[in-house]
């Protein structure tokens, strides 16, 4: 609620107050939040400043005791908010530093019942409100620890001071004080306990939730197999360097339809299983050859498309035979190597506009001549007419 506090200030307040904002906040987002939750204690924190002051002058606390208080008060101030503002709370395992904070403000909240003598009652509801200040942060442990500590620290000096000022601290009244305490701070830790184990849930929750997601947007994108990309994550590839060649009006590419030869065999002769192996594998081994700018992606059984960035047909072949010597180098699977795996490729240029449905047959039709003329070869196929590029050109650039 914070967090969503200090973005909404960021997203409407004038320039000025911003600039001042940010001046006391910082830039970071995360510390902004730290530090407003941080100066919001401060508030409180100045406000029995306030009241220190008006009860020392009226009687009802003694002076000394509350310009020592006074003291206190700033002095905790102006250290969390220097720790949180100068990014040396970033050091800390919590950066918020909630714990230490809370410790601090309860020790100063007993320092204060220690001296207030008439209005002691009233201190005590301080205690209260520091411990639902971290209920929503702090841990169960240190929700636990901090509400015993406070109910030690305060059980304490009310023994201590219904034994030396019984007059100001009779030792019936603290009874009745103590019991309250006991009753209520271990209510708000239990709370505490309860928020936190819901927002452990919650956090669980979320992180299964974004896996999900995760794994939905993999198998809506890539091939379970290989890992490359699918065919429907690779036409939308296609469809967005067309538009990218609509825009700048020098962008090229090449296609190339890349086939295992006499695949089938390998299937038939040595199992499915031998078969996934020669096509992870084999995608992988492209995969090596290729440049970071080029997309491989499996277009369907053994087939592979590869899309070649910024380059012609005569140079795309390099690449594709350079995969060629890759493959040939060793053996595809160490342990069978006497399996030779070798593959054919039909590659085009996309220099013009045109239907990808035409610059993909016309890369299946070179693709079936290096089959026809032995496999293990890369065929470059007939580049498009012109017409056929400029009439692509009008209608896609009177579609966008």
């Amino acid at each position: 609620m914070a967090h969503n506090g200090v973005k909404t200030f960021y997203m409407h307040a004038p320039a000025f107050f911003r600039q001042i904002a940010h001046l006391i906040l910082g830039s970071e987002r995360k510390q902004q939040l730290r530090i407003s939750r941080s100066l919001t204690a401060a508030y409180v924190f100045l406000a029995c400043v306030g009241l220190q002051i008006y009860a020392s002058r009226t009687g009802l606390l003694e002076a000394e005791h509350g310009w020592r208080l006074s003291i206190l008060c700033l002095v905790n101030i102006t250290l969390w908010y220097g720790l949180l503002r100068s990014g040396l709370n970033l050091r800390f395992r919590d950066p918020a530093l909630t714990m230490p904070q809370v410790l601090a403000a309860m020790t100063i909240i007993v320092y204060a019942y220690s001296g207030a003598n008439q209005i002691q009652g009233s201190i005590m509801m301080l205690l209260t409100l520091v411990q639902v200040f971290g209920i929503f942060t702090m841990s169960l442990r240190d929700a636990r620890l901090a509400g015993l500590y406070s109910l030690t620290l305060m059980g304490i000096v009310m023994v201590y001071k219904s034994l030396t000022d019984p007059v100001h601290y009779p030792y019936q009244l603290e009874i009745a004080h103590f019991i309250l305490i006991a009753a209520i701070l271990p209510t708000i830790s239990h709370l505490a306990a309860q928020l936190s184990a819901m927002r452990a849930r919650l956090q669980s929750q979320k992180n299964e939730l974004a896996q999900a997601l995760t794994r939905i947007q993999i198998l809506a994108t890539r091939d379970e197999l290989t890992g490359l990309f699918n065919r429907r994550h690779m036409l939308d590839v296609l469809a967005q360097h067309q538009k990218r060649l609509i825009r700048s009006g020098h962008h090229r590419f090449c296609l190339a339809l890349l086939d295992i030869d006499h695949f089938k065999r390998i299937n038939d002769t040595h199992g499915h299983g031998v078969g996934d192996e020669v096509l992870r594998e084999f995608a992988a081994t492209l995969q090596r050859a290729l440049r970071d700018t080029d997309v491989l992606a499996r277009w369907g059984g053994e087939e592979f498309l590869l899309l070649i960035n910024d380059t012609s047909p005569d140079l795309a072949i390099i690449g594709v035979d350079r995969a060629r010597e890759l493959l040939a180098a060793g053996p595809l699977l160490p342990h069978m190597p006497d399996l030779k795996v070798t593959f054919s490729a039909g590659l085009t240029g996309y220099d013009n506009v045109e239907e990808l449905n035409t610059c993909i047959d016309r890369a299946d039709q070179a693709l079936y001549r290096a089959k026809s003329e032995g496999r293990d070869r890369t065929v470059i196929g007939d580049p498009p007419p012109p017409q056929v590029g400029r009439a692509g050109t009008e209608r896609l650039a009177a579609a966008h």
